[in-house]
């Protein structure tokens, strides 16, 4: 198995963010460059073991639905080919190839645009205690993981204190980015969903939920950071889809299991993973990636 990549050191550009997976470079005034690490978190910590390869997945799967999806909605990818990268990136090849993306640098929204075609996670847990999910009223008597009657938008915002995602009405959107502008992300955010939701059904997949990201660049609204990765979407297999609880998914879940079974009290230090844990998980997001991309391969660029 490759060694996990934990860390980016680039020293010929600043470090403008460092997150719980990308870390994010200046390149000029409009380009930033987004490398994506193999870090994996889990409860709100980044854990002391990597899984290797999670950052070329993820940029790879990226890659795919920019693509798939750029007579939808433009995107900030100005390219991930690196050799077409300037020319003082090129000695970093060794942690760039496979995992970073130039991109344009745009005004995000503040404003994570979630879609919920079934009722898990966050969702279900509102609904349990609220009938209803960000103010929507569902009907009554629905289950862990059943449909929803027709994908909601449920935004969330990040509270100010510990970069956690919280759910938030729409009128809340409308006060803090105008009515105009969340009218357009709720709409690309359903449009998007629809076409992502028919693509990965096509595969054996369901796609339950997932969450993008927006800005605008001059006076168009673009689609930036990751798109419909493990990281950020709920998918789960079609074939043992079984509503009346939570469903198998493509993503940490074997990471979620063993620091529940070892007990870990969610505080730092975050644990290290044993190897059986790390390479399961890997194979979950090779799994999701080989499903989505029909690809076998991992390609550098």
């Amino acid at each position: 198995m490759p060694t996990a990549l934990l860390q980016t050191d680039l020293d010929v550009l600043p470090l403008i963010a460092r997150g719980k997976v990308r870390d994010i470079y200046s390149l000029s005034s409009d380009k930033l460059l987004f490398v994506a690490s193999d870090r994996i978190s889990a409860f709100d910590h980044v854990l002391g073991s990597g899984i290797p390869d999670k950052g070329k997945i993820l940029t790879q799967l990226s890659l795919f639905w920019f693509d798939f999806l750029k007579l939808t909605v433009p995107n900030h990818l100005i390219t991930a080919d690196t050799t077409q990268f300037p020319k003082e990136l090129q000695p970093f090849l060794g942690q760039l190839d496979g995992r970073s993306m130039l991109v344009k640098r745009a005004t995000m929204f503040p404003v994570e645009c979630v879609v919920r075609g079934y009722l898990s996670g966050s969702g279900w847990k509102d609904y349990q205690q609220t009938g209803a999910i960000c103010g929507i009223k569902l009907p009554t008597g629905l289950r862990e993981s059943d449909p929803l009657p027709r994908p909601i938008f449920t935004p969330a915002a990040k509270i100010n204190t510990g970069g956690h995602d919280e759910n938030i009405s729409y009128e809340t959107v409308e006060q803090t980015i105008g009515a105009d502008n969340a009218d357009a992300l709720r709409t690309l955010t359903l449009d998007i969903y629809d076409k992502a939701r028919k693509h990965a059904a096509s595969k054996g997949l369901i796609l339950a939920d997932t969450k993008f990201e927006f800005g605008r660049l001059d006076d168009t609204i673009i689609l930036a950071d990751e798109v419909l990765t493990p990281d950020s979407s709920r998918y789960w297999p079609a074939a043992t889809y079984d509503p009346g609880g939570p469903q198998p998914s493509f993503d940490k879940q074997y990471v979620r299991d063993y620091l529940e079974s070892v007990h870990w009290n969610k505080q730092a230090p975050a644990p290290t993973l044993p190897a059986e844990v790390v390479s399961r998980t890997r194979e979950k997001y090779l799994e999701a990636f080989r499903l989505i991309t029909g690809r076998t391969d991992l390609a550098n660029s």
